[in-house]
C-alpha cells in the first residue's frame, strides 16, 4: 500500500490457494504467514488439474519457473464403447497433477513462515487489526485474514454459518494410473491425448500427469482418470459415503474407507459401459477416490479485515477445470486491491467487487456443463443436457476457460 509501512496478513490454509494467496502478497510488499491444520505435509490424492494459460501467467508473476509444470498435449478425443475414434480436436494444454502443482508453490513459500499443524478456530476484528485463535491456544495479530481453508472454510462458517455445499446429483470416481502398467496399445490410444468416453448419462475421461516424485519421463508418469456417474443424494450418495462401521460421511470419505463392494461395482459397471482401452485401465486402479460434486456459491467474499478465496467462497463443478486458476486469480486480485486501496477495508470491498461476478459466471457455466450427469433434472436442465452432452460439445467446453473472455 503506498506510503503506508509492512503491513502483516495471516492466511488459513496451506493447500494451493493459500500459498497462492501467500506468495501474491508477499509479492506486494506484505509479511505474510500461512497456517495449515493438518501437521503432516499436505496429498492430493488422485488429483489432475488442467494448467491453464492463466494459472501460469500467474506462476510466473510470483518468481516461480512453470516450464516443468506438467505434461504437453495438443489433441482431445472421444472413443466409443468399442474402443474407436468418434471425434477428435487439436487443443494444445499442459495437464499436471495436485502434487506438482502443490509443490512448485511449498518451494517458492518461505518455511519459516508456514506453520503445519495449527488448527484456526476463531477470530476477532476491530479497527485496528485482526486475531485469529487457534486450536493450541495461540494467537495470531495481523492486519489482514485470509480464509484459503476450502469448501469446509471454518472462516466462511462464522459469518456464513448457514451456507453449505450444494450436491450436484453426481460423482466422480478418481484414480491415478502408472503409465508403464498400461499395454502398449491402450498407451497408444489413450495416453498421450485428453480422451473421453460418453457412456448414457455419464462422462470417462483422462489425460497424462507427473508420475511419482514428480516424474516427466515418457515410460514414468501417471494417467489421471476422472468417472462422472450419477447417484441419487439420499440412497445411492449415501450408502456411497457409508463405511464398513456403518458410519455415514459428510462431504466425502476418505478411500481407505470405501466399501470393498462399492469398488468391486464400479469395476464391474467398467466391464459393462467402457472402451476395451478405458476397461484396461480401470482393473489397473489401486485406490480408487470418490469425490461427490458440489457447487458453493458465497454471497460475500469481504469481511471488514477478512476476505475468502478460492474454494471457502466458490466451488464449481470439475467440468470448468477452473478449480486452482480460480484461486490464483483471487490471490492476484486481492494483493492489486488492496495495493491500489489506501485501507485493507476499502482493499477488500474493491477485491469483492472485481472477483463475486465472476465466481458466479464459472459457477453457471460449470452448472450447465455437468447438468446431464445429474441423477434428477429440471426441465432446464434436460434443455442443457441435449445442447452440452452432444460428443462436439464435450470436446470443446470441457476444462476451457474461454467462455471468460466472451
Amino acid at each position: 500500500m503506498p506510503g503506508t509501512a509492512r503491513k502483516r496478513a495471516i492466511v488459513i490454509g496451506g493447500s494451493m490457494s493459500g500459498l497462492l494467496a501467500g506468495l501474491m502478497l508477499r509479492r506486494a510488499g506484505w509479511q505474510v504467514d500461512v497456517y495449515e491444520r493438518v501437521a503432516s505435509e499436505l496429498s492430493g490424492r488422485g488429483a489432475g488439474i488442467v494448467a491453464q494459460p492463466e494459472l501460469i501467467e500467474k506462476l510466473r508473476g510470483v518468481g516461480l519457473d512453470p516450464t516443468g509444470l506438467g505434461v504437453h498435449i495438443t489433441m482431445r478425443k472421444i472413443i466409443d464403447a468399442k474402443g474407436d475414434l468418434v471425434v477428435e480436436m487439436d487443443c494444445p494444454q499442459v495437464l499436471t497433477s495436485w502434487e506438482r502443482a502443490y509443490r512448485m508453490l511449498r518451494d517458492g513459500f518461505p518455511p519459516s513462515h508456514y506453520h503445519r499443524g495449527r488448527a484456526f478456530q476463531s477470530f476477532t476484528q476491530d479497527a485496528h487489526g485482526v486475531t485469529a485463535s487457534f486450536a493450541d491456544g495461540g494467537t495470531e495479530t495481523a492486519d489482514l485474514l485470509v480464509g484459503a481453508d476450502g469448501i469446509r472454510s471454518n472462516v466462511r462458517a462464522q459469518f456464513l454459518p448457514d451456507l453449505m455445499p450444494l450436491y450436484a446429483g453426481y460423482v466422480a470416481w478418481r484414480s491415478l494410473v502408472n503409465e508403464d502398467a498400461m499395454s502398449p496399445g491402450t498407451r497408444r490410444d489413450v495416453f498421450g491425448t485428453m480422451t473421453f468416453g460418453l457412456p448414457p448419462g455419464e462422462q470417462f475421461l483422462g489425460y497424462p500427469v507427473a508420475g511419482p516424485d514428480n516424474d516427466l519421463r515418457p515410460g514414468h508418469r501417471r494417467y489421471n482418470v476422472i468417472w462422472y456417474r450419477p447417484a441419487d443424494e439420499h440412497t445411492q450418495l449415501k450408502d456411497l459415503l457409508t463405511d464398513a462401521k456403518g458410519v455415514t460421511h459428510t462431504i466425502s470419505i476418505p478411500p481407505p474407507l470405501i466399501r470393498p463392494e462399492k469398488i468391486a461395482e464400479i469395476r464391474d459397471a467398467a466391464e459393462r459401459l467402457l472402451a476395451p482401452q478405458f476397461r484396461e485401465v480401470v482393473r489397473l486402479m489401486d485406490e480408487l477416490v470418490l469425490q461427490p460434486i458440489y457447487d458453493l456459491e458465497t454471497p460475500k467474499m469481504a469481511f471488514g479485515r477478512v476476505a475468502i478465496i478460492g474454494d471457502a467462497a466458490f466451488v464449481a463443478r470439475p467440468h470448468v477445470g477452473a478449480g486452482v486458476t480460480k484461486a490464483a486469480d483471487d490471490a492476484a486480485a486481492l494483493a492489486a486491491a488492496l495495493e491500489q486501496a489506501g485501507d485493507v477495508e476499502s482493499g477488500l470491498l474493491r477485491f469483492e467487487a472485481e472477483r463475486l461476478p465472476v465466481g458466479r459466471q464459472i459457477i453457471q457455466y460449470a452448472r450447465r456443463l455437468g447438468a446431464y450427469l445429474q441423477a434428477q433434472q429440471t426441465a432446464e436442465e434436460q434443455a442443457l443436457s441435449a445442447q452440452h452432452s452432444i460428443p462436439q460439445a464435450v470436446l470443446a467446453e470441457t476444462a476451457l476457460m474461454d467462455f471468460l473472455h466472451h
